[in-house]
């Protein structure tokens, strides 16, 4: 442990991804205040119209978690199905709010030195050999565990950042519950503890979101920390004003009964139903082939954009083929 005061570091550049990026910041405790968030939506309504004017549809729980969170200074815990828009609902959120979106994707075996920080080693032992042969030991550790030497991952880079950020978390049910004991000061206090230097804290206040696909349960003690919000697959009429969003030149009769189908798809027993975003790719694809109504072949020659695993096509291609053939007017599809 050095026995000298650390001294105040600069500012990180760049992006997280850089693995050479020099931490940004460190030393007295954060004087931030949530109020003091600046450009912040002073209302739900505000938020809600923020996320529509970036393109993400929100349902109402989704805009007032979303608006307590930056209010209060929390982060928010987004559990869901595959696919309903978590990971999107933080792009969105950067965008509505002009932050920087820096992404910890999470998988299993991810730990501290992947997701917070790690020392150089070559750079330090460069630093040792050159150093002369007679200089004390506790001045070349004093010297080597400093700022330059430390390697900033994305949850350091989200601490130190001058500006504020939007962190996402994403998948965090995908790692250990070691790694996260190791978010709880980060989620809590907004501050790492590192030994050879002590205390980083926040210089901005980021808006948090950690992503779940509900794979395994997470600890209450992570939960306490967050805000909660769960997102589902939308209503009909939702899903619909989403298609229409990003697809608007498709015909209304195609659209609906797109939603009317997958809506059918994703109540059978499937691997992985499909996702908004499919319900988005399926739209485009009709649209190119210049589909006027969504019949049994046209449905067949499309269901791959919608479906990813090989049993699944024939159990969509039967149950709801075999729905679309009497509604549209054609016969029912054979066997597959």
């Amino acid at each position: 442990m050095p026995t000298s005061t650390p001294k105040p570091i600069s500012s990180a550049t760049g992006v997280a991804e850089r693995s050479d990026a020099p931490i940004g910041g460190t030393g007295t405790r954060s004087s931030y205040h949530p109020a003091m968030a600046t450009a912040a939506p002073a209302s739900v309504t505000d938020v809600a119209g923020g996320l529509r004017e970036v393109g993400y549809l929100p349902g109402e729980s989704t805009a007032l978690v979303s608006y307590l969170a930056m209010k209060l200074g929390k982060p928010i815990l987004v559990e869901g199905p595959a696919g309903v828009g978590k990971t999107e609902l933080a792009k969105a959120l950067a965008k509505v709010l002009d932050r920087r979106l820096v992404r910890l994707q999470c998988y299993e075996g991810l730990d501290e030195a992947k997701a917070l920080y790690e020392w150089n080693y070559r750079k330090q032992l460069l630093r040792i050999q050159a150093e002369r042969q007679d200089t004390a030991w506790n001045d070349v550790h004093d010297d080597i565990f400093g700022e330059e030497f430390l390697l900033s991952r994305p949850l350091m880079d989200a601490i130190t950042s001058e500006q504020p950020i939007v962190l996402l978390i994403d998948e965090i049910d995908k790692t250990d519950q070691e790694f996260e004991a190791m978010l709880l000061e980060l989620l809590s206090d907004f501050q790492i503890s590192i030994p050879e230097l002590g205390l980083v804290e926040a210089r901005s206040h980021p808006v948090v979101l950690l992503t779940s696909n509900n794979s395994r349960e997470l600890t209450e003690a992570l939960k306490r920390r967050c805000l909660y919000l769960w997102l589902d697959y939308p209503q009909l009429e939702h899903e619909l004003e989403i298609v229409r969003l990003h697809v608007p030149d498709l015909g209304e009769i195609v659209a609906r009964k797109l939603v009317e189908i997958v809506g059918m798809v994703r109540d059978l027993d499937l691997k992985k139903p499909p996702s908004i975003a499919e319900s988005i790719d399926w739209a485009r694809a009709l649209l190119l082939l210049g589909a006027q109504d969504i019949d049994t072949t046209t449905f067949r020659e499309t269901l791959s954009v919608i479906v990813k695993h090989r049993t699944d096509l024939d159990i969509v291609a039967e149950r709801v083929g075999v729905k679309l053939g009497p509604a549209a007017g054609v016969s029912a599809p054979a066997a597959g």
